[in-house]
């Protein structure tokens, strides 16, 4: 990647495949922190409790969300510690949504196992997801920061709208592209944000940085979210980690579904509604809206799209020095985007 002095945007792509590795690098000391935290309070004097958010949260997840609140603090050159916990209570706000989020969708799958719900069912998936909220909460309370509670507190509550949102947007095919941003801005995209905005709380920065990182969440969120979207159809579940074509048979109506149908002919149209409304679920169907999917440029634009918001996150970037941190916020970015290929 050629370098750039401060206020200049590096363009998205790289010759060779991007990957995680040096935002990995950039933080490992302190995710060893982080993930100490984690342990520490996930425990609990109900067996239970420890039992299923391990096996969660020992899954095989990236932690992309804590890694990005460290990485944003390299960036600044933070050198306390309070992110830490911080960082553990982002993780457990994510941890949190998932589980509640496989209990909504009836999944089978998560990272390649079998999903909680499924081993001890959705009750306990849903207490345990409420346990870890609280654990979320008490960490933010212990760092003594009120807009950092604020921010994380409000992201907490904007993805429980998203979820409802997406809930009340579920088999309802007439769901526009601008709904549907609005459902992976706040389900989605404002984890990601809080997640990078908190270190220049932390880090005693001004307004216009604070934002800056926000943008750079938010943007990468949505972009990850299109990705995700996109290969549900494109992908394989040992690839995924998920059932291939979860989204296809819960009805959801993602931004590949609303460019096919927008494009369609009255019998691709007509197939939609049936699909959509849980009338065509079977392998069949879902190879036959894979194709036409592919036919109108469905996914090619979401991806397309993808790399837009992608675009704008390392844009969001520019104000700020060059350097190892930000090298790898970049390419944390384009590795986001390369998991569809």
């Amino acid at each position: 990647m050629t370098a750039t002095t401060p206020g200049n945007v590096v363009r998205l792509g790289r010759e060779s495949a991007p990957s995680l590795d040096p935002i990995m690098a950039l933080v490992a000391n302190g995710m060893n922190s982080v993930n100490s935290v984690i342990l520490d309070r996930m425990q609990s004097r109900i067996p239970l409790i420890p039992e299923l958010a391990g096996h969660l949260i020992a899954g095989g997840g990236k932690r992309m969300r804590p890694m990005l609140t460290l990485a944003c603090a390299e960036l600044l050159q933070y050198p306390g510690t309070r992110h830490h916990k911080l960082a553990a209570a982002v993780e457990f706000i994510h941890t949190a949504t998932l589980l509640h989020d496989d209990v909504v969708d009836g999944s089978g799958l998560r990272r390649g196992r079998r999903t909680a719900n499924i081993i001890w069912g959705n009750s306990a998936s849903v207490l345990v997801g409420d346990f870890l909220f609280s654990r979320s909460f008490e960490l933010m309370v212990e760092d003594g920061s009120l807009k950092v509670l604020k921010i994380l507190s409000n992201a907490s509550a904007v993805i429980a709208e998203g979820e409802v949102s997406q809930l009340t947007a579920q088999r309802r095919i007439e769901t526009d592209e601008n709904h549907y941003l609005d459902i992976i801005g706040a389900k989605t995209a404002a984890l990601f944000a809080a997640a990078c905005r908190i270190s220049a709380v932390v880090a005693e920065r001004d307004e216009a940085q604070e934002m800056a990182l926000d943008a750079y969440g938010r943007n990468l969120g949505i972009a990850f979210q299109l990705v995700d979207d996109a290969i549900d159809y494109e992908s394989d579940g040992a690839t995924m980690g998920k059932d291939a074509g979860d989204d296809f048979r819960d009805g959801k109506v993602t931004l590949p579904v609303i460019l096919a149908y927008a494009r369609g002919d009255a019998e691709a149209r007509a197939f939609w509604k049936a699909a959509i409304a849980g009338h065509r679920i079977s392998d069949e169907d879902l190879a036959h809206a894979t194709n036409l999917l592919r036919e109108t440029g469905a996914i090619a634009d979401t991806m397309a799209r993808a790399r837009h918001y992608g675009q704008r996150a390392i844009d969001a970037l520019g104000p700020f020095a060059n350097g190892q941190a930000k090298a790898a916020l970049t390419e944390a970015v384009e590795f986001a985007i390369a998991r569809a290929y």
